[in-house]
């Protein structure tokens, strides 16, 4: 043993010189490989992390998704949402279930009002159900549409709102609750005196109609604003359909300045309005069956003529086509049809096509497998056009409906943003003048941009009309309670908010 260790040790010294720079070199080797190794598992580790997390909460809260991916408003910076606000210590005096109804846009108005409806009387809101059985049998619930998890936080400071009834309060514990219908345009002194009691009687009151439940005028400063901060921060789009809008925005604008017409020319609406202007002979009898096939329409016979000379019909698109070329659009403006399928197709559209080539939709502009998970939800597809319809340069409708007053207003409270109210019962006469041949194309063009010189998004006040809330401008059209400090909006007025349109 003591030999074998001698010879080791001889060998060892004899070969000592080459032995030290080898394993030298062998260290800085090992030290570089392992440097290698450890990077690489923990640039795996981050890329598998990120992927749990996004698979575990995406669609948990919008508030994880803008930090993962945030949206891209063309024209603003993403800023970090503020902490969470303490919420409101109260007394809940009872519980309000509301059932939504009408279009998204209805419904939309509809929740900000009940919110301010269970701030005023100290309830707590349930969460609101949709419609799902009106012409555009849309099965879409609240959470399909709307980020729920921050509508409930946003407005935490103000009103308690959950996702459902306590167990108690169901019909599975025998408990029914108190369904009616508010009145119309009311203001907060019938909510105090005719409302409230009922729920110190039963606790949980369902209200099973909630369109212009609440009036325009006449509610305190605070209750208007809290409308406004339902409206533009506390009604968020889910994630998905976010993402799907900024990405047709994008698209939009990357081929320059685009206009969204919302071209109302839709079945439902010629259909229940009794508007036939243009429509063929069957066409005309197939909107009557429909008016007819749905009992809760009021009116059943109607004379199309004298709704569209009094300025109560959508603009056919062959009329939008000679009012859009009047107004200064040439050619090669960038179109955007905000609109649900028009009344008898692409052939319809085939004048307003032939004068403005560069008509697009979000059918054309998106892949079909990205619209699929929309398909069949009407309000989903409508929130898509309500979003690009907000981030256009110029906004203009062929009709007052609710998207038409719900957009104004939104442009208005993000800068009084270009668009262009049409004064139909004007159009109507000079359409019809100019298609006579009593006025050239000349002086019907300066008509009609004469007519819209103060129709173009510029800063006014919102028209009252005592006892005649139907005929007074919409608060939603125009929040002005929302938009100045001031009494007046005058000192808004600048260059920016001139009448050139695009």
């Amino acid at each position: 043993m003591e030999v074998r260790s001698e010879n080791i040790q001889a060998r060892c010294d004899k070969f000592q010189a080459q032995v030290i720079p080898r394993t030298r070199l062998q260290g800085w080797f090992v030290r570089v490989c392992s440097s290698i190794l450890l990077w690489t598992c923990l640039v795996q580790l981050v890329a598998v992390g990120e992927l749990w997390h996004l698979h575990l909460f995406t669609g948990l809260t919008n508030r994880i998704s803008w930090v993962i991916r945030p949206p891209v408003h063309v024209e603003e910076a993403v800023q970090s949402l503020p902490p969470l606000l303490p919420a409101r210590n109260y007394e809940s005096k009872g519980f309000l279930r509301v059932s939504c109804n009408g279009g998204l846009n209805q419904m939309r108005a509809a929740i900000c009002d009940m919110v301010v409806v269970a701030r005023l009387l100290n309830l707590t809101l349930v969460v609101p159900e949709l419609d799902k059985t009106s012409f555009w049998a849309d099965p879409s619930d609240f959470e399909d549409i709307f980020d729920v998890r921050h509508f409930i936080d946003s407005l935490r400071d103000e009103v308690k709102i959950v996702k459902r009834l306590p167990k108690r309060f169901s019909r599975k514990y025998g408990h029914e609750a108190f369904q009616m219908p508010p009145v119309s345009w009311s203001n907060e002194k019938y909510y105090l005196e005719q409302i409230l009691p009922l729920f110190n009687k039963y606790k949980v009151v369902h209200f099973n109609r909630t369109d212009s439940r609440l009036a325009n005028n006449g509610i305190p400063l605070d209750l208007q604003r809290l409308r406004c901060r339902v409206n533009f921060q506390g009604l968020k789009f889910t994630p998905e359909i976010e993402t799907l809008g900024h990405e047709l925005v994008q698209i939009l604008q990357r081929k320059g300045p685009f206009m969204a017409l919302h071209l109302r020319y839709e079945m439902d609406m010629l259909a229940f309005s009794g508007c036939t202007h243009g429509c063929s002979q069957e066409e005309t009898e197939e909107l009557k069956q429909l008016r007819y096939a749905f009992p809760w329409w009021r009116e059943k016979e109607i004379v199309s003529e004298e709704r569209r000379q009094q300025g109560l019909c959508p603009l056919t698109p062959e009329e939008a086509a000679l009012i859009l070329q009047a107004l200064g659009f040439d050619n090669e403006t960038q179109i955007y049809i905000a609109s649900g399928e028009i009344y008898g197709g692409e052939n319809r559209l085939a004048s307003l096509r032939a004068a403005f080539p560069q008509i697009v939709k979000k059918e054309t502009l998106l892949e079909s497998a990205k619209l699929q998970q929309f398909q069949n939800h009407s309000s989903q597809m409508a929130a898509l056009d309500f979003m690009v319809s907000i981030a256009s340069n110029t906004f203009i409708p062929t009709y007052d409906g609710n998207m038409a007053k719900v957009v104004e207003g939104h442009r208005r409270y993000l800068g009084f943003r270009k668009g262009v109210r049409l004064d139909r019962r004007k159009l109507v006469q000079l359409l019809d003048l100019h298609q006579n041949g009593t006025l050239s194309w000349n002086e019907f063009e300066a008509a009609v941009r004469q007519a819209h010189e103060q129709r173009m998004g510029q800063p006014t006040r919102r028209r009252v009309v005592p006892d005649r809330p139907k005929e007074e401008d919409y608060f939603y059209a125009n929040p002005q309670e929302c938009l100045c400090e001031e009494t007046s909006c005058d000192d808004l007025l600048g260059p920016r908010n001139s009448s050139k349109l695009l």
